[in-house]
């Protein structure tokens, strides 16, 4: 059986990074807070990766998306997501955003469509909880991610499952829409 996903600095250190296409998922959790940032980042046509400190930067177009875990009880919940402290923000506005409100009154927000990263982007070595994924580029891989963001955002995040399971599904549909490359023909 194919390997689906694994640690990304893993991947990095036992030369396992697809060249041609995958998907890195990083998260940034707060501490003493279910206040959580997931970054997913598809890439393809790598024309180089190098290691630098905490962080690996690939030479290549990628495609961004963010998703922010808010609590209840966040008393910034008013302030757009770009205009937050430092820690707690991501680049969108609450128009460029899909939200979705579970039970609990958490709220889950993540871009409408993605963003491009230019010619580079940079993964930084995960402290703590955190974690960076890689998910190869196979059939199934829009099913793994929705299996990992449902698993996530309930356990980790503190979503209720089936607002967990909403949002996965949501998020992993968005991803499959926006985040593949066209495949070239040899």
């Amino acid at each position: 059986m194919a390997l689906k996903a694994m640690d990304f600095f893993e991947a990095y250190q036992q030369n396992k990074l697809p060249m041609d296409e995958g998907y890195i998922v990083s998260s940034f959790f707060k501490q003493n807070s279910a206040y959580s940032i997931y970054e997913i980042i598809s890439y393809s046509a790598v024309k180089d990766f190098y290691a630098s400190g905490n962080s690996v930067t690939f030479q290549t177009n990628g495609k961004k998306l963010y998703v922010l875990v808010e609590p209840s009880n966040y008393t910034q919940k008013t302030v757009e997501p770009y205009c937050r402290p430092e820690n707690f923000q991501i680049p969108l506005r609450f128009n460029e955003a899909n939200i979705i409100t579970a039970k609990n009154q958490t709220r889950i927000i993540f871009n409408k469509k993605p963003q491009d990263a230019i010619s580079a982007f940079t993964v930084f070595k995960p402290e703590g909880i955190n974690f960076a994924f890689l998910f190869y580029s196979l059939p199934d891989v829009f099913d793994s991610m929705n299996l990992f963001f449902s698993k996530t955002l309930s356990q980790e995040a503190g979503i209720p499952q089936a607002d967990a399971k909403k949002a996965a599904a949501a998020i992993s549909q968005l991803c499959a829409q926006t985040l593949t490359w066209p495949k070239t023909q040899d």
